[in-house]
């Protein structure tokens, strides 16, 4: 729980100086744990650092985009009886237009 925590702390960081030393911290706490979950999400960590860093300077996620792919599966996967490919593609349109405005 606390390794996630950390975590946290990491991705809330301003600078990227900050996410460096908490970075370090997580490691450490890491290696007390010695638990291979931990591992695990640390070495993910250190897998995903070049992305982290952009996050951290830009903000840019891609959030938006993963919800809206999520609603294009929950919209194939309920199917609706479409036969015809055009009607779906003016389903999925007709729904991801919907979210935008709301």
């Amino acid at each position: 729980w606390g390794i996630k925590e950390q975590l946290r702390r990491l991705l809330a960081t301003d600078t990227l100086a900050q996410a460096w030393q908490e970075r370090m911290r997580m490691g450490y706490f890491v290696q007390i744990a010695n638990m291979p979950e931990a591992t695990k999400l640390y070495d993910t960590v250190v897998t995903w650092w070049d992305a982290i860093e952009v996050l951290i300077v830009t903000g840019a996620t891609t959030a938006k985009v993963e919800a809206g792919n999520t609603g294009i599966k929950n919209i194939k996967r309920t199917g609706r009886g479409f036969r015809n490919a055009e009607n779906y593609r003016t389903r999925i349109l007709l729904t991801s237009a919907a979210r935008t405005v709301a």
